[in-house]
This record gives C-alpha cells, sequence and structure tokens, in this order.
C-alpha cells in the first residue's frame, strides 16, 4: 500500500465522527480477514492470553497485547512474508487483544472455583468463557457507533489510539519488532536457567530479626521487571508503600501483641506466638487486603456513577441505531457495517438459555441465575465499553463490577434457597459469566476504535473477536488446571489474588466464616486511602501480596525513571526511549510466562527435579541458593534493560519527530 507519514490531528478530535477520514481510505481494496491474519491472530490470541493467565495467578496483574502484536504483525507480515497491509494486521492485534482480555476475566472467578474444591474441566471454562465473550461483544456491537463515531474526541480510547499510531508508523522500520523479540528471547533464557535448571533462585528472602522477625524479599523474575516498568514508577511505589506497611508495619505488631497470647485467634489455628511472618501473612494480612481490594473496587464503581447513568441511558438511546449500507458493488469498503442486530439478539436469547440449562462445575444455575447474568454482564459490559474510553484498559474497575455482581448475586441465591457449596458455584460461574463480558467489552471498545481510526470494516474485526476468544479459551483453560496440578492455586507459587478475594466473598456471605473485623480494618485502610489521594487499588494490591513481588515490580519501575530522567530535556527522544523500553519489557514478560508454563508441565509430569540440577547437584547448591547470588544476577538483568533502552538509535527519535511535525 501506499504509505502516509502519520495520523491525521483529526484522529484525536476536532471534527464531527462522520467526516473522519480513516488512515486507509474508503475506496482503496485491500484485504483484511485473510488466512494470514487470522491464523496469526489465533497464534498471538493463545500466546499473550496464555502468558497474561499465568503472570495474573501469579501476581494479579496483566500486561496489554494490542501494541506488542501490532509490532509483531508487522514485522512477521512485512519481513518474513513481504505483505505491507496495515488492515491484516489490525486484525492480528484486535484478536490478540481477546485473548488478553480473556484471561484478564478468567482469573478473577473461574480458579475460585477450584478453591472451594470443586473439580473443573476445560470443557466449562471453554462454556465459560464463550458466553461470557459473546454476551460482552454483543452489548457493545450496537453501541459501536455511538462510542467511536458519535463520541470522537470525546471518548479518546487511549489504548486503541496508541495502537493506531504504531500500526501506523510500525511499517517504518524493523527496530520495533527486534526489539520486542529480543525481550522474549532474553526473557525465556533467563527463565529457564533459573526457574527451569535452577541455576539461582527467583526468591531472594531475609528474615529483620529486629523487627519481630519479619521478612523482605525481591523476586528476581525477568516478567516482574517487566511489569514494574510498563506501569511505570508512580504505581510501583504506591504499590511497594502498601507492602512496606503490611510487612513492616501490620505483620511486627501482630507479632508484637499476639506474643504472649496462649491461645489462637481466629482465622488461624495456630498461636501468634508460633507463627513465622509468612503464617501471619496468610492468616490475618490477606484478609485485610481483601477488604482493601474490594473497598477500591466499591469506590471504583461509586466514583463510575455519573459515566455508568450515561452509558446505560446512551445504551438504550442506541441499540436500534441502522448503519449505513453501501452496495457491495460500489468498490468501496464498508467502514460502517456491524453484526447484524438479529444475530445479536438471537445470540443473547441462547445465551439466556445455555446458561440455564447446561451445567457448569457440576451445578445449574437455574432461569434465576441465567437472568442475573445476562442482566449484571448488559449493565457492566456497556460500563466497560464506555469506562476504557475515559480512563483506558487498564485502569478499568473490573474488580469492583464483579465484587458488586457476586455480592448481590449471592445474597439473592441465598435468598432463594441456593445455599452451601453449590449455591456458591451457581454464584461464581454467575460471577465468571459477567467479569469476562466486562473483560471483552473494554477489549472490544478499544479494539473497535482502532479500526475505526485505520478504516477496517467492523462486523470483519467483529467476527474475528469471537473466533479468537473462542479459541483461545481452550489453552488457557489448560493453562489454569495446569498450574493448579503443579502448584496448586492459592499457594504462594500461584497466589491467585483476584480468586482468593471471589471465594471469600461467596464463603462470607453463604455461611458466615469470615473474619469480617479484618476484612472491615482493609476497607477502612481502603477508604483512607482515597481521602487522601493515594490509588486505592495499587495500594491494596501492595497490601494483598507478598512483598517479594512488589519489591521485584520496583527494580522495573526505577529502571524506567532512570530512562525518562536521561532523557527529560528531549521529548523525542524520551518518547523513542519509552517506547522502546516498553516493548522490550513486553517481550520479557511474555518470553518469563511462557517458559513458566512449560516448567509447569515438567512439574505436572513429575520430572522438574530432573531438570533442575542446580537445586541437585551437591557442589553447585551453595551458590544457586544463596540469595545473594540471585540478587546479584537480577541486578544485572536490570543493568541489561537500562542499558538496552538506553541504547542510541536516531531512526525511531527522528520518526516520531517527523510524524509530529507533517501531522
Amino acid at each position: 500500500m501506499e504509505e502516509k507519514k502519520g495520523l491525521s490531528s483529526t484522529a484525536y478530535g476536532g471534527i464531527k465522527g462522520e467526516d473522519y477520514i480513516p488512515y486507509v481510505p474508503v475506496n482503496k481494496a485491500m484485504p483484511e480477514v485473510t488466512v494470514m491474519s487470522i491464523v496469526w491472530g489465533c497464534i498471538f490470541a493463545v500466546i499473550f492470553g496464555a502468558a497474561n493467565t499465568y503472570l495474573g495467578l501469579k501476581v494479579g496483574m496483566t500486561i496489554a497485547a494490542g501494541i506488542p502484536t501490532a509490532i509483531l504483525g508487522t514485522g512477521i507480515l512485512k519481513g518474513i512474508f513481504k505483505r505491507n497491509n496495515i488492515l491484516e494486521v489490525n486484525v492480528i492485534q484486535i484478536m490478540a487483544s481477546m485473548g488478553e482480555s480473556l484471561a484478564g476475566g478468567l482469573i478473577f472467578v473461574i480458579p475460585a472455583i477450584i478453591l472451594l474444591g470443586q473439580r473443573l474441566s476445560v470443557g466449562t471454562i471453554f462454556l465459560v468463557s464463550l458466553l461470557g465473550g459473546a454476551i460482552g461483544l454483543f452489548f457493545v456491537v450496537p453501541l459501536r457507533r455511538y462510542l467511536t463515531i458519535e463520541e470522537h474526541g470525546r471518548l479518546l480510547y487511549p489504548e486503541g489510539m496508541a495502537t493506531s499510531e504504531i500500526l501506523v508508523n510500525a511499517s517504518e522500520g524493523g527496530e520495533g519488532f527486534r526489539t520486542m523479540t529480543t525481550g522474549l528471547g532474553v526473557g525465556a533464557v533467563y527463565k529457564f536457567l533459573s526457574g527451569g535448571f535452577g541455576l539461582w533462585r527467583e526468591e531472594t528472602e531475609w528474615v529483620i530479626k529486629p523487627v519481630q522477625g519479619t521478612i523482605f524479599g525481591l523476586d528476581v523474575m525477568a516478567s516482574l521487571f517487566g511489569v514494574g516498568y510498563i506501569i511505570g514508577i508512580k504505581l510501583d511505589l504506591v504499590m511497594f508503600a502498601g507492602s512496606i506497611f503490611a510487612w513492616f508495619g501490620l505483620i511486627p505488631i501482630i507479632k508484637y501483641f499476639g506474643a504472649n497470647i496462649p491461645g489462637a485467634i481466629f482465622p488461624s489455628a495456630t498461636p501468634i506466638a508460633e507463627m513465622d511472618a509468612w503464617d501471619i501473612w496468610s492468616s490475618y494480612i490477606k484478609y485485610i487486603g481483601a477488604g482493601a481490594v474490594a473497598a477500591g473496587g466499591i469506590i471504583g464503581i461509586i466514583k463510575s456513577i455519573p459515566a455508568i447513568s450515561k452509558s446505560v441511558k446512551s445504551a438504550t438511546g442506541n441499540m436500534n441505531v441502522k448503519n449505513e449500507k453501501r452496495s457491495k458493488n460500489s468498490g468501496i469498503r464498508d467502514t460502517n457495517d456491524d453484526i447484524p442486530l438479529k444475530w445479536i439478539t438471537f445470540g443473547i436469547v441462547l445465551t439466556f438459555f445455555l446458561v440455564w440449562l447446561v451445567p457448569m462445575a457440576g451445578v445449574r444455575v437455574g432461569a434465576l441465575g441465567s437472568l442475573l447474568a445476562i442482566l449484571f454482564s448488559f449493565l457492566f459490559a456497556v460500563v466497560s465499553a464506555r469506562i476504557v474510553g475515559i480512563i483506558g484498559t487498564s485502569n478499568n474497575p473490573i474488580s469492583g463490577m464483579t465484587i458488586a455482581t457476586l455480592l448481590f448475586v449471592t445474597a439473592i441465591l441465598k435468598a432463594t434457597g441456593r445455599v452451601g457449596n453449590e449455591g456458591m458455584i451457581a454464584a461464581l460461574v454467575i460471577g465468571g459469566v459477567v467479569c469476562i463480558a466486562t473483560a471483552i467489552a473494554g477489549g472490544a471498545a478499544q479494539g473497535m476504535k482502532t479500526t475505526f481510526i485505520v478504516g477496517g470494516n467492523p462486523r470483519h474485526v467483529e467476527l474475528s473477536m469471537i473466533l479468537a476468544f473462542a479459541i483461545a479459551a481452550i489453552p488457557l483453560g489448560y493453562v489454569i488446571l495446569l498450574l493448579d496440578k503443579a502448584y496448586t492455586i492459592g499457594s504462594k507459587e500461584v497466589l491467585a489474588p483476584q480468586a482468593t478475594l471471589m471465594s471469600m466473598i461467596v464463603q462470607g456471605i453463604m455461611n458466615g466464616q469470615m473474619p469480617w473485623i479484618l476484612i472491615i480494618v482493609g476497607v477502612v485502610i481502603g477508604i483512607m486511602c482515597e481521602l487522601v489521594k493515594i490509588p486505592v487499588l495499587p495500594f491494596a494490591l501492595g497490601i494483598y501480596l507478598p512483598i517479594h513481588l512488589n519489591a521485584a515490580t520496583l527494580v522495573g519501575g526505577v529502571i524506567r525513571s532512570f530512562v525518562e530522567k536521561k532523557y527529560k530535556s528531549d521529548e523525542y527522544e524520551l518518547k523513542a526511549r519509552d517506547e522502546r523500553g516498553i516493548l522490550l519489557s513486553s517481550g520479557l514478560v511474555a518470553g518469563d510466562a511462557l517458559i513458566g508454563i512449560l516448567i509447569a508441565i515438567f512439574a505436572a509430569a513429575g520430572i522438574s527435579d530432573k531438570v533442575a540440577f542446580g537445586k541437585n547437584v551437591a557442589w553447585l547448591t551453595p551458590v544457586t541458593q544463596n540469595p545473594w547470588t540471585a540478587l546479584v544476577i537480577g541486578m544485572a538483568l536490570a543493568y541489561w534493560m537500562y542499558k538496552y533502552t538506553v541504547k542510541e538509535n536516531k531512526n525511531i527519535a527522528s520518526r516520531i519527530k517527523k510524524n509530529k511535525v507533517e501531522a
């Protein structure tokens, strides 16, 4: 295709949406949904979905797939197959984003069913994923024109616009592709040597005896360094502050006052005097952290009430908007074509009956449960699709919407006689459908914005989204079950923080076996954070997660702060380094996660000890198991990340400057 030099300024607003001219003119015939785009889209949906499932269950965070896949897709199509087609790459990155969004929905609720002791099958995970994903997309499609065209310039969709910029500019060079694949390779090798061969520990830890024996630790993992770089120093510091508060404030004070108490204090069955820092964290701090996370989610919902109200109002007013139809023989590519409303209506009705009648996780949710799933999915899918246009997908309060769903659904089921383990599992199945619908709706809305900006066909993209999360659901289900078999979900190796919180909520409502005073303390901490303008959810996650994880993400944030300080006087160089650093970090996360899944396969098969000779060879063990060895190697990785990010490359900065001037 004939290349332009960048997006026009009207892509960000200043004109009516219907007057915006897409990057690829509508009269230019270009293939979009092709065998190439579908195959690579499915591959990246599985890769980034699996990586985010692994990362989310380990540390409770996920990374965006759109921008990295835009870089990788362009590099593969242009560099290997000699195809320079932005519309094909757009389909690829949107399908990858569906894998990421599905993972973000799955990790919140589905593992909670396992935590209740219920066996899960891949078939159940697939069905919940398909139904939740479909219903989330079906409720957003009728709003596409309103959200992307009528609200053009008012709803920015930050990730969607960033991906549009990357799609437009990625074809000008292979630097981004090389950076991403370098990170992927380094992350994979690093993980294989540490987690696989066991040449050094992935977790360093020191007991601080003067502070009641509390612990300071650092997980020297490439994925955590990468996540820390991506989210930035501000949020990293807030999360680390939460960990300092928990491990150097709450744990010592609990140990101090409990040391002379002879008996156990609920919910622990062990006296505090006999507990170490890890025991106190798992028995008490996790509940305080859960209360703070719940408060953060609910506060997010309360602050979003104006957006919720406007979204629901716009939904009811725009559901019947009829899109313009162009003749198929006109030679004009249709950029205003969606899945027909009658298909969507049929899909919603079919979903209702499937949720009602098909057993999932060993229970049927019934007609009432299915109706609740549809109603909450509609409410929160609409909210999600709009709110990500304002604050971005990474700040989408999915946790708050899921908590709200479970609170209402569990209470309603209990009031109607659905109690005990069956009632809790039914509530979680309903919550799983709603959570996945919410996550898919937010990701789909970002993808629709990108499609509008570059000039793709919405119906093609919408159908490719369905294919993506349907294909990704099965391998993502296997990843969840594999991690549970290899390490046990809820253990130190696979914390599953969000799922643990969701299981606590339904158990607390159903049977009352909940240390409510600890939850209330956490809620008060969350409210205090909101009052003093501290981001609640990051601080709450800092309390809820081990300090080892948040110390590691802080390392990534520190690297980024050094990079930004070095180039703060040069706008174009700074943007170039940020772009490179984020791509490198995304590669590190993906490489680490994919090898982590491979190692979990070894562990589940019982052959991990044969691979990890660094833990079993006598003369190596004193070195490989020394925490200082891991710390030195981790700092070497951090230094390499910094040096690679600041490495000279005039092409990137000059390209950014040129595009801004021409725009």
